[in-house]
């Protein structure tokens, strides 16, 4: 597990959950001769992927960022996905000694359900409640209109079991682009994967480190052209990915991926011959430096 003290905060990274996910939806136009070499899929096309969330702590403070995909999937989508059972976020939070009444911020990146599925659990008599029951949750305007809007190009993107149970207790807080949302943690909208997708910022002053959501999701994703088949805006995430890596250059702080399932974060640098990124294990080896085409 990777956790650091940054200014007032300390931050860790926490599994909601491993996955399988098919590499062609994740690499989109990149040639399947290319990307597998990059990441080997399994007998059916898939790659292993993890949901990486973050645990933020400071003072009496608790915020989570993403909830992996939660307890709510159906026996085919576990399948399908390899998803983990039960409530991986919770379980692993717990370890960690956090129960989910301690935690009074959920900052939600965007609504696809493997980030916002463990926001809320079925309960025995079948009926959908929060999982972080004296959270609020922040969401950014744009990607709760365009989840609720019922657009028929979104009905496979977005489960209103994940969230609208949210809404109807009064528990979600709207941004209209970036905002800091407690001292060192600050929501950035970057579109891109979603119209209202975010990324976060963390750390005050100008050196943050970056949590990099969807927008690279993988160390595997940092070449501009490596974008998902999800993504929504793939131009966008092309444009921005690059601006993004500079800042993160600069600060010399890690930027963090949210499903790599090996390398949580990585520091970039701009050598001659192109950027290149030393990456770090869970088990806290380093790998080598590896150049980004």
């Amino acid at each position: 597990m990777l956790k650091w003290k940054l200014d007032n905060l300390e931050v860790a990274v926490v599994s909601g959950g491993r996955m399988r996910i098919d590499g062609g939806a994740m690499f989109g136009v990149v040639p399947r001769a290319v990307w597998a070499r990059a990441v080997p899929p399994d007998e059916a096309h898939r790659i292993q992927l993890d949901t990486n969330c973050l645990l933020i702590r400071a003072g009496d403070r608790c915020a989570i960022v993403d909830t992996g995909y939660g307890s709510k999937g159906s026996d085919r989508d576990r399948r399908n996905f390899a998803l983990e059972e039960g409530e991986p976020l919770v379980r692993n939070l717990a370890a960690l000694g956090v129960e989910p009444a301690a935690v009074d911020t959920v900052i939600l990146t965007h609504l696809h359900f493997d980030h916002v599925g463990g926001c809320t659990r079925r309960t025995d008599a079948g009926q959908i409640e929060p999982v972080f029951a004296s959270a609020r949750h922040v969401v950014q305007r744009s990607e709760w209109d365009d989840a609720i809007g019922g657009a028929p190009e979104f009905a496979s993107q977005y489960f209103t079991d994940d969230f609208a149970v949210l809404a109807d207790r009064g528990m979600l807080e709207f941004l209209d682009g970036d905002a800091e949302v407690m001292p060192g943690v600050t929501c950035r909208h970057v579109g891109g994967h979603t119209s209202g997708h975010q990324i976060i910022s963390l750390g005050e002053g100008d050196r943050p480190v970056l949590y990099l959501a969807d927008l690279c999701p993988t160390t595997a994703h940092l070449p501009t052209m490596w974008s998902m088949a999800y993504d929504l805006f793939p131009l966008d995430v092309r444009r921005t990915k690059p601006r993004i890596f500079a800042e993160a250059i600069v600060a010399q702080n890690p930027v963090l991926f949210a499903h790599d399932s090996e390398t949580k974060g990585a520091w970039l640098e701009e050598r001659p011959g192109g950027l290149v990124a030393l990456g770090r294990k869970l088990d806290g080896t380093e790998h080598d430096l590896r150049r980004v085409p």
